[in-house]
């Protein structure tokens, strides 16, 4: 009984001190776009984070709060390019979780498709994708961006994306014979994941640019 009573009245404190930002992310966890309307026409900030450190932007995209985000998107004060703690924005978040939808709504807004570093790109092609790098490319992402130690979308795609990135991004115009600060190309990847048919097939790929390459001197 006295732990029942503990808990009730830690949570009565915690809710006695909640704060409208608090709200705000948790009817964007809860997708309830009516809610979320009502405190930003209240001013609530939507930048702001809560007493856990969470901002409502990205509590959307994780949660896949669809409905949500849209209503956040809606106002100008949401910065749709804001950064978290691990250097990401929420057009990677939606990108690597494959909600085409999401990344969809976020790049309408106003979302960097390029940036230094890893990219949007990367993140697609390191997770179920679902249409996304394909998207991703048509706005102009950059194929052969490089993240930090030389790695480009190609690479993410041989070892950890979906068996139709590869052809799909060697179509668009990846660099197939790119390495790493490592002197690890995209073969190598393939062939690290257990891809073997895969790192063949890049492997192929590397050969016939480099005929092309040498054709054209």
């Amino acid at each position: 009984m006295k732990l029942l009573i503990a808990t009730l009245a830690l949570a009565a404190a915690a809710l006695a001190h909640a704060t409208p930002v608090d709200d705000l992310v948790i009817a964007a966890e809860m997708n309830d776009p009516r809610v979320v309307q009502a405190l930003l026409a209240k001013g609530v900030d939507p930048n702001l984070t809560d007493n856990r450190g969470r901002t409502a932007l990205f509590t959307a995209v994780r949660e896949g709060s669809q409905r949500a985000l849209e209503a956040l998107l809606a106002v100008p004060q949401t910065n749709v390019n804001a950064v978290n703690a691990d250097g990401e924005t929420p057009l990677m978040l939606a990108a690597i979780r494959g909600s085409l939808p999401a990344v969809k709504a976020l790049v309408k807004r106003g979302a960097d498709i390029n940036r230094k570093g890893w990219t949007p790109l990367h993140y697609a092609c390191s997770g179920p994708d679902n249409g996304v790098a394909e998207f991703l490319i048509a706005q102009g992402a950059e194929l052969n961006a490089r993240s930090d130690n030389g790695t480009t979308p190609l690479m993410m795609a041989a070892r950890y994306g979906s068996g139709d990135l590869v052809p799909l991004l060697l179509k668009a115009g990846a660099e197939p014979r790119a390495a790493n600060e490592q002197e690890l190309t995209a073969a190598d990847f393939a062939k690290r994941g257990g891809r073997d048919r895969m790192a063949a097939d890049l492997r192929a790929a590397m050969a016939d640019r480099q005929r092309a390459a040498d054709g054209a001197k």
